[in-house]
């Protein structure tokens, strides 16, 4: 039996992406001054659709890809050459990146909440709910 159905799982896949995303985001921030920087950012729509692209139905051969092998993250930090704000060749907009590192904050603030109130149930049952 999976423990919560694989909610502490979720959770943790969650957490590690918003932790990426805080890395990324405070990078930019670090070098929003750097010439030519070109920003990062965390994207996991890319790299929903690079999967989904070359699934196959079932591996029937030892020369068959196996999925679970390359990269176990379901997301992916690319880099945005495509624009430049600054005069110098940067293309980190400060206002946009602490907008950004505001709301992944609010967003990791409430994935460690519920997994508090996840392993706050657990404790409750292991104690016989006193």
């Amino acid at each position: 039996m999976d423990l919560f159905s694989g909610t502490i799982g979720n959770l943790e896949n969650s957490i590690q992406y918003a932790s990426a995303k805080n890395n990324v985001i405070s990078n930019n921030i670090s070098n929003a001054d750097t010439p030519n920087y070109k920003a990062d950012k965390v994207s996991f729509k890319s790299a929903l659709e690079n999967e989904m692209s070359g699934l196959q139905a079932r591996t029937t051969n030892e020369r068959h890809l196996n999925f679970g092998e390359e990269e176990n993250r379901p997301y992916r930090i690319v880099k945005d050459a495509s624009t430049t704000y600054n005069h110098n060749g940067n293309n980190v907009d400060i206002d946009r990146e602490m907008s950004e590192l505001a709301k992944n904050q609010i967003y990791y603030n409430s994935l460690i909440d519920r997994m508090n109130g996840k392993f706050s149930s657990l404790q409750s049952v292991i104690r016989g709910g006193n």
